[in-house]
């Protein structure tokens, strides 16, 4: 599979956070051991709000201040189960369909749909989105700017004209990106301020497993997202012989991320000349790590630190896993797409996957 999650961020450097985002992660599958059949994930700001599978068959929350919503919606969590419940069927006779579009039989197949808005709390603007995609590629697209749905592959147009051409479904899509997401977007944050809002700085080490491998600057525990880390020489940033990882979550709510460069043309001497650069958005402070061969935690050192290594070498694994858990399967593209679920007719139709709020 080639998906990781989608995380839509904003570029940093010193800009400061104004932009909100819902989104939903559906993602069914078949053929794959231990695993649900379908798996539904709600984020606000990258952090999980919301959790359905098939295996417990409830939808619950994943924050103590997402509980708040029954206060003005007793039968929220109830509704949201019966929606998770019906899209687990529908998806999983999609899958039928799609596996019969591209000529497919047996073996694991996986279906994906984002969907979700943005809101500048700053300018007021908002912006949709939805995307579906089959077995790790891109199958459809929603377009904010035409309103109008996108089909990258031949499987996927019958479905794009049939769509584009239901005006009611047509208006129905810009109300709820418009309108609906956005509502319960900016209720979600208000739920959530003291949390979405915090800022938590992390801790930065560098690691290296032996002296040819290249030096990993990993950081973990930073919240939010929009973070980047990055190595500099002679105070200006790195572009080559580097290797950026994925922000990755860990299990308390903040994230990590790591960066990797490449040292093997560079003289012992000239390490000086390189530092690792953690900057979080809204925060003017910024924490530097000089590149010393004193400060890099190794494999060919004392047993005590291996073991710190061999910690933190299995955080970013289990971060690695927790992504996948999140979006279901992992993908490279941040602008992922995910495929949507059949009628009656074998037809894919909106209208039998009414959106989650």
């Amino acid at each position: 599979m080639t998906w990781t999650l989608c995380l839509l961020m904003m570029s940093l450097h010193g800009a400061a956070a104004v932009t909100h985002s819902l989104k939903y992660f559906d993602t069914a599958s078949s053929g794959v051991p231990n695993f649900p059949e379908f798996v539904s994930v709600g984020l606000v700001d990258e952090l999980p709000i919301s959790h359905y599978d098939s295996k417990t068959r409830r939808a619950e929350p994943k924050q103590d201040w997402m509980r708040r919503v029954t206060e003005q919606d007793p039968q929220y969590w109830k509704r949201e189960t019966e929606k998770s419940l019906n899209n687990q069927h529908v998806y999983k006779v999609g899958i039928e369909t799609l596996k019969q579009r591209f000529n497919e039989t047996g073996g694991v197949h996986i279906v994906q749909k984002m969907s979700g808005c943005e809101w500048d709390d700053e300018t007021g603007e908002v912006k949709g989105y939805q995307q579906y995609g089959f077995d790790g590629e891109d199958f459809l697209s929603y377009d904010h700017e035409t309103e109008s749905y996108i089909a990258p592959r031949q499987q996927a147009v019958i479905t794009q004209q049939r769509w584009n051409n239901d005006k009611a479904l047509m208006a129905n899509k810009k109300h709820y990106f418009t309108e609906v997401c956005p509502e319960y977007l900016k209720k979600y944050v208000n739920y959530g301020r003291s949390s979405l809002m915090r800022t938590e700085l992390p801790s930065v080490s560098l690691l290296q497993k032996t002296p040819s491998s290249p030096v990993c600057c990993h950081a973990t525990g930073f919240y939010p997202t929009t973070a980047t880390l990055f190595w500099r020489k002679d105070g200006e940033e790195l572009h080559e012989d580097v290797d950026p990882g994925e922000i990755l979550p860990n299990h308390d709510g903040s994230f990590q991320m790591s960066v990797d460069l490449k040292l093997s043309s560079v003289p012992a001497e000239d390490w000086r000349r390189y530092e690792c650069v953690f900057q979080l958005s809204g925060v003017k402070d910024i924490i530097v790590t000089p590149l010393e061969e004193a400060v890099i935690r190794t494999n060919r050192e004392k047993s005590s630190d291996t073991t710190i290594i061999t910690i933190i070498l299995i955080v970013l694994a289990v971060g690695a896993l927790l992504a996948v858990a999140v979006g279901g399967v992992a993908y490279k593209k941040r602008t992922a797409k995910c495929p949507p679920s059949p009628d009656n007719s074998s037809e894919l139709s909106e209208k039998l996957n009414p959106e989650t709020q």
